[in-house]
């Protein structure tokens, strides 16, 4: 197993994969590590057929222990010359190897809806985990094919946000801060978990990657020339992410979220692209509002999970129990995983005290 650490090397693996997505690159690891994470990049290699697995190395605080976990975002392995009949066991061998040797006991990794060979190169390592669907857009539909699995009402509400607001692209100088603190508002507002939060060198190092390629899309009101919204979208390979957005309270009664999807939409649809994917709901959930909002736009829908590996058993138990003495008692039911850290990420921080306009801590 070889273990890639160097930018250079790093950028060069991933441009020969034409699966990678944004998630996959070295500038959206460095922006996205906490203190005490270290990115790495393995790379296995069995005759024509090639895997490369990021992750997020950390600590695991009181012990000499350590997990590996995944970016925000959709992640999971890359792999070239995986066919539904490859033998991972070589590959489930050097990654145990690896693990062991660094005494990491678990990982987790979010899965890429539009990677489909990841449960090949997975099979039998751990368990895949099902968090429902992700609402796609497919772009090689003509605009007109698109616009009509649109439900009926938000094509009401497009036409009229059409006329209340004009998408202006790529104003970051003007637009950037205004969107920063909104968003921050809009994730303080639904009580959003403190991993949603981000410091103003993220927004700015996300936006200034080549790598990532995002842009950030704003609507502006028309009759007052207030910034009203906005969304940023990454483009890599064939796909688009809706990746993060923000509306000024005063502006919820007409939402300009759904004028900034659809415009990406037509824009992403010109430029040659084959999907935009629009996530799912919150937690992976289908029922919610969020995920609603997001099937009005279309019917196809794709599989979303998450790959999670206890890799020392007896080490992860003890842990656990350890865990589950010193804190509030744990809910062995939740999808959290790895369960030990239920309790331990910062979701005790105070998020009215979050200014997402000052530098990252």
């Amino acid at each position: 197993m070889h273990v890639i650490e160097d930018r250079k090397e790093w950028c060069e693996i991933i441009d020969q994969c034409h699966q990678a997505d944004f998630y996959h690159t070295f500038d959206y690891h460095q922006i996205s590590k906490k203190e005490g994470e270290k990115p790495v990049l393995l790379r296995y290699s069995q005759g024509t057929s090639h895997i490369l697995l990021p992750l997020l190395i950390r600590d695991i605080e009181g012990t000499k222990l350590k997990d590996a976990t995944s970016v925000y975002g959709y992640v999971g392995p890359l792999g070239k010359n995986i066919g539904p009949d490859f033998n991972n066991s070589g590959f489930k061998k050097q990654l145990d190897n690896f693990l062991k040797e660094n005494q990491i006991i678990s990982v987790f990794s979010r899965l890429h809806p539009y990677i489909s060979n990841q449960k090949e190169i997975l099979k039998n390592i751990g368990d895949i985990v099902s968090h429902g669907k992700v609402v796609n857009i497919n772009l090689t539909k003509s605009l007109d094919e698109q616009k009509q699995e649109y439900k009926r009402r938000l094509r009401t509400y497009i036409n009229k946000e059409s006329k209340e607001y004009e998408i202006i692209d790529g104003m970051c100088d003007t637009y950037l801060d205004p969107f920063i603190e909104t968003y921050c508002e809009n994730m303080k507002r639904v009580k959003a978990k403190p991993s949603y939060f981000f410091g103003k060198n993220y927004f700015y190092e996300l936006l200034a990657s080549r790598q990532i390629n995002a842009e950030l899309s704003v609507a502006i009101h028309k009759d007052s020339g207030e910034f009203a919204g906005g969304a940023i979208f990454t483009k890599k390979g064939n796909t688009i992410q809706y990746h993060l957005s923000g509306v000024k309270s005063k502006f919820f009664h007409l939402n300009p979220i759904k004028l900034l999807i659809d415009h990406a939409r037509i824009k992403g649809t010109e430029e040659g692209y084959t999907n935009l994917n629009l996530g799912g709901g919150l937690g992976g959930q289908e029922k919610d509002s969020l995920f609603y909002f997001k099937s009005g736009f279309s019917k196809e829908h794709r599989e979303f999970n998450s790959w999670q590996y206890i890799v020392d058993e007896p080490k992860y138990n003890q842990l656990l129990k350890e865990k589950e003495g010193l804190e509030k008692p744990m809910d062995k039911s939740s999808c959290f995983f790895p369960l030990y850290r239920q309790h331990m990420d910062s979701d005790n921080l105070e998020i009215s005290k979050i200014n997402c306009l000052a530098n990252d801590e």
